[in-house]
């Protein structure tokens, strides 16, 4: 059996990583969290004062995106892969609501986009590869044989992000994040680099009222079957 491309995109919030992490395992293909990567690039900017709720300083992190390096580490201890910003492990600071504010904003600058759909799509020249995020099967990769389009309500994507910072230990309150979820919904539709849509081709899978085993199968299912034709 040949190895084949999976693209899952779709709103923020809708369970993409969990899937397409627990879908990689499942076949043992390479899983990729491109939003791990805008978040990254996201605490950069914050940490040198290039963004914040009211300023983005587009042309200085531009300058900046040299000095950016961002690669994903395994660990051995998880199982999983950190992501790693210039040499420090940053997994866990990249999921705040601190960069969860500022994330869309820096994910609409063209020159950011270009130097990390650059690095997304070296990755996936071999296939056998399970990759998330907002363009995947709309830029990144357009001829991927599986394209996925998660959604679902507003309010059940809050749900989960708030439940999720509380577990961490984060002190916020569930309108906080559906201000978040609907804010970070309206810049990633109506940016002008690769806005969020659903790709030519892409199954549409609305999960507000459905469970992680019942997604999994699915779209496992749908996997399974284009890898026996290839």
């Amino acid at each position: 059996m040949g190895k084949i491309t999976i693209a899952i995109d779709g709103f923020s919030s809708t369970g993409k990583s969990t899937i397409a992490k627990q879908l990689s395992k499942a076949l043992n293909y390479i899983y990729v969290d491109t939003g791990a990567m805008y978040r990254a690039v996201a605490l950069y900017a914050l940490n040198y004062d290039l963004v914040d709720d009211v300023k983005l300083k587009t042309d200085d992190l531009v300058n900046a995106l040299s000095k950016v390096n961002i690669k994903f580490v395994p660990n051995n201890q998880t199982g999983k892969s950190d992501m790693f910003l210039n040499g420090k492990n940053v997994e866990q600071e990249i999921r705040t609501m601190r960069v969860s504010r500022q994330v869309s904003k820096i994910a609409t600058i063209k020159e950011v986009r270009e130097k990390l759909v650059a690095i997304q799509q070296k990755m996936g020249t071999e296939k056998g590869i399970v990759m998330d995020g907002r363009d995947i099967g709309t830029v990144v990769f357009p001829d991927a044989e599986l394209k996925i389009f998660m959604t679902a309500s507003p309010e059940a994507r809050a749900n989960r992000r708030y439940k999720e910072l509380l577990d961490r230990g984060d002190k916020v309150t569930f309108d906080e994040v559906l201000k978040n979820v609907q804010e970070r919904d309206y810049i990633d539709s109506n940016r002008k680099e690769s806005p969020l849509k659903k790709a030519d081709g892409a199954i549409e899978i609305d999960n507000s009222d459905m469970g992680l085993k019942e997604q999994l199968e699915r779209i496992h299912n749908y996997a399974l079957r284009l890898i026996k034709s290839h």
